[in-house]
């Protein structure tokens, strides 16, 4: 299976702007900058639509495995946060943080946590990024 996305830039670093378009459409030419990304501009940013793709892998991942286990979430919401720092090799994505709360019934808390810790190890974007991954997870009654 292969997805694609593309993004088009133009000008320089601090002035230019681009957009970002994915092959199914959902985004069509989304504007990203500078603005965007390193303050509180209007449109997307790399880093954002990292945390995107974090947040709605780990919650099919957590919905799998909570499957094989024999149990079928109510709901699963979960929040994305990406750190990114300056390092010595120049600005790098260093953690994503999953905050998630699900509503799962007839399920304890350690087999929650067992299962939701797997789901965030084995989630396909947490294998590939090369950061720290942190979870909070809650269970809702």
């Amino acid at each position: 299976m292969k997805r694609k996305a593309s993004a088009v830039w133009a000008g320089d670093l601090k002035s230019g702007k681009g957009n970002i378009s994915t092959e199914s459409g959902t985004l069509k030419e989304t504007q990203y900058s500078f603005g965007t990304r390193f303050e509180n501009g209007v449109g997307t940013n790399p880093e954002e639509l990292i945390a995107a793709a974090h947040a709605g892998c780990f919650s099919m991942a957590f919905s799998a495995e909570l499957g094989k286990a024999g149990f079928t979430p109510t709901s699963i919401h979960t929040t994305a946060t990406i750190t990114m720092e300056k390092t010595d090799a120049g600005f790098t994505v260093t953690e994503s943080h999953l905050d998630m709360t699900a509503k799962i019934p007839n399920i304890d808390a350690e087999k929650f946590t067992a299962i939701a810790n797997g789901a965030k190890a084995g989630c396909p974007i947490s294998r590939l990024l090369n950061a720290k991954i942190s979870l909070d997870a809650k269970l809702e009654a």
